[in-house]
């Protein structure tokens, strides 16, 4: 017979749960702690017996057999006395009505759950096919390894400082912040691309286009021959992704372009928080040549009445931690806004716009227990995004009616930027 294995009864979570654990009695697996000690189903069920019993048993050996999986049964006092020896209580022996009385509020318990489980909020299948819908578009059209920003025209950090670059440098809040906005999407190539050829090329081709950048002459606003590239992927991307949008390509041509040319800047900022970075206030987009900060901003023309609201809202947008299923559905919903300028069908893209809420709402109550004024936090984020697009088309007007600065900017830049919907 193998000796017999010894056990301390210290509580389970000081048990490394990668170890075996073994009965103290037996020496066979242990089920866990019953009656202070660490036993196996078997010795645990042999001592409750015992104890409810009152029995007295005899070896019929020399008293002090050696306990095995395998011998066990051969002698009952030995076991018993074994059981004993490794602390083993009958005070915490249950009686038969305290037993009836566990199990029937493990029952209980067990049936509170499971009601619990019906009356959780549940989305439908509609309702999840949109969210997956979404979702599986953002992926298509966000490269989060941002590898496509080394097509664009360098950037330049050098050159003169501008007034609201010194502004910005001086700000302590601001010091370190990063980027562009406007940090992730693809640009327009050496062909010319406008809004309307984007649209069909989308509508028969799907996600998939990236054109190539091109090369610009330097100006005095160093970044942005770089940072217009980048402004123009982002476009193709957020155009990419809206003709994803349940509904979105049965709305007549006009209206779709008049819903991207007024919420293209505003789906871009949202887009950017996904590389925003609350440690450094900076958007990251792969190695340091593509990790903006305000500075580098307001090299490309625009000023901190822009860009300080702008890293206020990536902060509070960054701080209410979205699932991605909500990140998705909020720009969706930006998008499809049914008040934008030289929208016709009101009706249908609101119809359109109040079936994503629908679906926003319905997520957050499955899965943000709680979390009642979540969907009120991202409605305002909405409200704050037209304040930074009106800001931004002051700011972008300014610009593009000085020549130097306008020639930099790509077609698609200027078409969609470049003229009030009407």
């Amino acid at each position: 017979m193998r000796p017999s294995v010894s056990t301390s009864t210290q509580v389970p979570d000081e048990f490394d749960r990668n170890v075996p654990r073994i009965c103290g009695v037996c020496g066979d697996k242990a089920s866990g702690f019953h009656f202070n000690a660490m036993t196996c189903e078997g010795c645990k069920g042999f001592f409750r017996r015992s104890m409810k019993r009152k029995a007295s048993f005899t070896c019929p050996f020399n008293g002090s057999c050696t306990i095995t999986k395998d011998n066990r049964r051969h002698c009952q006092a030995c076991r018993l006395k074994r059981c004993l020896d490794i602390g083993m209580m009958k005070e915490f022996i249950l009686t038969d009505e305290e037993v009836q009385r566990k199990k029937e509020l493990i029952q209980r318990r067990k049936d509170e759950e499971a009601q619990r489980e019906v009356q959780k909020p549940q989305l439908s299948e509609e309702q999840r096919s949109i969210i997956d819908t979404l979702v599986d578009a953002h992926h298509k059209t966000y490269d989060d390894s941002y590898s496509d920003f080394s097509r664009f025209r360098p950037p330049v950090r050098e050159g003169p400082v501008t007034r609201s670059a010194s502004r910005a440098a001086s700000l302590h809040s601001l010091s370190d912040a990063s980027s562009d906005s406007f940090s992730h999407s693809p640009e327009s190539g050496d062909r010319k691309m406008n809004l309307s050829n984007l649209l069909m090329m989308y509508q028969e081709q799907g996600l998939n286009s990236s054109p190539d950048s091109k090369e610009g002459e330097g100006t005095g606003l160093s970044m942005l021959p770089h940072l217009a590239d980048l402004v123009s992927y982002s476009i193709q991307k957020v155009i990419g992704f809206a003709k994803t949008i349940p509904g979105f390509r049965e709305l007549t041509a006009e209206d779709q372009i008049a819903l991207l040319k007024s919420s293209a800047i505003e789906v871009i900022m949202l887009r950017s928080n996904q590389s925003f970075s609350l440690e450094d206030m900076s958007w990251s987009c792969g190695g340091p040549d593509f990790k903006y900060c305000v500075n580098d901003v307001t090299k490309a023309g625009h000023t901190l009445e822009l860009l300080e609201p702008l890293v206020k809202f990536q902060v509070g947008l960054k701080k209410l931690n979205l699932h991605e299923e909500e990140h998705v559905l909020l720009m969706a919903i930006c998008l499809l806004s049914p008040d934008r300028p030289g929208v016709q069908d009101h009706e249908r893209v609101e119809a359109l716009q109040d079936r994503l809420s629908e679906v926003l709402q319905a997520y957050i109550r499955a899965h943000h227990p709680g979390g009642c004024l979540l969907y009120a936090k991202m409605i305002q984020k909405l409200a704050d995004l037209r304040s930074l697009n009106e800001e931004h088309s002051k700011q972008y007007r300014s610009l593009s009616f000085q020549p130097e600065h306008s020639m930099q900017l790509t077609p698609l830049v200027l078409e969609v930027f470049g003229g009030q919907v009407t």
